[in-house]
This record gives structure tokens, C-alpha cells and sequence, in this order.
């Protein structure tokens, strides 16, 4: 795997603080922007993981091609803050966005992608509206699926899907809990967000990948998913291979859909 380090000619970072939560801004530094802002959660279990995460996360891109403006929350993890903690932070930076932009996305990988369909959530039930999300391989369920129950794959496991569910919940982990905490334990998916993801045939997390874009679509909700034939975890941050080239190419095809029924050009030149 080959990860672009930063300083990128391409990007200019901006350390800040919203709220009380520190967060990257990525935004693209040789060309125009557009008012598009995109938050990105980063993944770890809820258990590791960085707000530097953006830097090999699919989120680069969507800032060096289309112009928009990304922000990376580094949310409290599960070790010392258990839910609500990482939701809350995740949360405040959204909030904020929707004072200042005029269009938001919301997206993730893992346990960001958990995050993100939560966030996703909560921003309905509050009355903010995100234009699109993309919760890749998400982790939404906290309760065994068909595929995350006795599952050896890559990466991310049910061992390691055990522990992290049970750091983030505590007492809870195996209860039927606020879709808030486990996104899957969701009874209304009305009206929310366009939805795309990925996810592979044999990691934990493709079950209630499917059955999360499943209940969306019974909602009304555009929704789109691509299964790839891998057990490997985060295929795509970790290979460089052709299965890697094709599911990113894939999710900036449905990103350049979404900003074009936003109005908004997917043009990749420069500003000039």
C-alpha cells in the first residue's frame, strides 16, 4: 500500500477545535472550492484509531478531485469515553457544518461508517439535513449477524468485533440498545440521507451492510451497495490492487452522482 504523506501540494490542513473537539480541515488548495462540506469519520472499533486517519481514507480524494471542503473529528474513543462520547463529538462538529455550508455529507470507514450512519440519524431526528452518506462497511450492529457471528476474515474479526462493541457499550454490548449506539437496532429509516457503500463478501460487517441498505430502499431511501469478493477488512486502505482500483472507482462514480443532483459540477480541473 502506498499512502501520500502530507504536506500535498494539492491540499491545504488546517488544525482546528469545534467545540471541544480537535479536527482536521481539508481543503483543496489549487483549485476553486465548492460549497460542499463532507464530514469523515475515521475507523478503529471505537477503540483506536486517529483523526489523522483521513490522510489514506477515501475522503482525500474527494478533496484533490471535486473541491469539496472535509473535516475529521478526532472523536474520544471507547477506552476512556464509552458511548455516548464518540456519537456526541462526531455530532457537535456536524452541527456546526450545517450553520456553515450549504450542502453536507456524511461519511466513514468501520466504526466511522457506524458513526456516520448515527450521525446520519440523529441529524433527522434534529431537524439537519445531510444530503447524502456513505457509510462504508459500517459497524452497526452490536448483536451477532450471519456473518460477523464465528467469522475468521482479515483484519477485523468476531473476537475483535466482541471487544470493541464491548468497550463502546459496556454493560450493554449484548442488549438491544438506541439505534444511536448501534445504528442496526433502527425501527424508522424514513427520510433519511441517499445512502452508498461497499463492503467485502467475507468480513464481519456484510450482513448488516446489506440489511441496512435493504431497510433504507423499504423506506424510500436511495441506496446503493457493492459487495466485492474479499474477507480483508478496509480492503481498499490496505491493497493496492485491481480490487481496491475498482471499488474506489466505483464510490467517486456515486460521489460525482451526488454532488451532480446537488447542482454541483464534478469538474477535476484546476482553478486556473
Amino acid at each position: 500500500m502506498s499512502i501520500k504523506l502530507w504536506p500535498d501540494k494539492d491540499i491545504r490542513v488546517q488544525k482546528s477545535r469545534i467545540g471541544r473537539v480537535p479536527t482536521l480541515i481539508l481543503r483543496p488548495a489549487n483549485r476553486s472550492s465548492v460549497p460542499v462540506s463532507v464530514l469523515w469519520i475515521h475507523g478503529g472499533g471505537f477503540i483506536t484509531g486517529m483523526k489523522e486517519m483521513v490522510y489514506m481514507s477515501r475522503a482525500v480524494e474527494l478533496v484533490r478531485k471535486y473541491g469539496v471542503t472535509v473535516y475529521a473529528p478526532g472523536y474520544r474513543l471507547a477506552w476512556l469515553s464509552p458511548y455516548p462520547a464518540a456519537l456526541t463529538d462526531c455530532y457537535q462538529v456536524l452541527e456546526y457544518l450545517s450553520g456553515q455550508t450549504d450542502a453536507l455529507m456524511v461519511g466513514g470507514e468501520s466504526a466511522g461508517g457506524g458513526l456516520a450512519a448515527a450521525v446520519c440519524m440523529m441529524a433527522r431526528d434534529k431537524g439537519i439535513r445531510v444530503a447524502f452518506q456513505m457509510p462504508l462497511y459500517p459497524m452497526l450492529s452490536n448483536l451477532d449477524t450471519e456473518s460477523s457471528r464465528d467469522n475468521h476474515g482479515r483484519v477485523w474479526n468476531t473476537r475483535r468485533n466482541h471487544f470493541g462493541w464491548r468497550l463502546y457499550l459496556r454493560k450493554d454490548a449484548r442488549k438491544a440498545v438506541s439505534p444511536y449506539a448501534a445504528p442496526a437496532n433502527q425501527t424508522d429509516y424514513r427520510n433519511l440521507p441517499p445512502c452508498y457503500t461497499f463492503v467485502g463478501a467475507g468480513e464481519p460487517f456484510y450482513a448488516e451492510t446489506l440489511a441496512y441498505v435493504e431497510q433504507l430502499r423499504k423506506a424510500g431511501v436511495e441506496a446503493e451497495v457493492d459487495v466485492y469478493p474479499t474477507d480483508m477488512h478496509a480492503f481498499d486502505l490496505l491493497r493496492d490492487d485491481d480490487l481496491s482500483r475498482k471499488a474506489i472507482k466505483r464510490f467517486e462514480a456515486q460521489f460525482e452522482k451526488a454532488l451532480e443532483k446537488l447542482g454541483e459540477k464534478p469538474g477535476r480541473e484546476s482553478a486556473g
